[in-house]
């Protein structure tokens, strides 16, 4: 099996949504979801490691080493986007309720 990366990217992704799942419940539960922009681009995140996650579990279980290799790219890609948003969260959260 020549996947490199596609092991840790599908349990790294699976992490990162739980953190993205608990950061949309306790806005909500905070009742802090006037500020939308949070929650939305928070969701777009947690799809876009769905999404890492999929691509990285059908990378594993190919047999074609191309389609393998197409794959575990196309999870990789997504998977750095996907930290980036988290990054922007945190910075956007601190900023958010920094000031109160």
């Amino acid at each position: 099996m020549a996947n490199k990366t596609s092991q840790h990217i599908l349990s790294t992704s699976t992490n990162l949504l739980g953190f993205c799942l608990i950061i949309i419940t306790s806005l909500h539960l905070a009742d802090k979801t006037k500020n939308n922009l949070i929650d939305d681009f928070t969701s777009f995140i947690a799809l876009l490691l769905t999404v890492s996650s999929v691509f990285s579990f059908v990378s594993i279980k190919t047999n074609d080493p191309r389609r393998e290799n197409l794959l575990e790219s196309i999870a990789d890609y997504l998977f750095i986007f996907s930290l980036m948003g988290i990054f922007s969260i945190i910075i956007f959260i601190i900023i958010t309720f920094w000031q109160k």
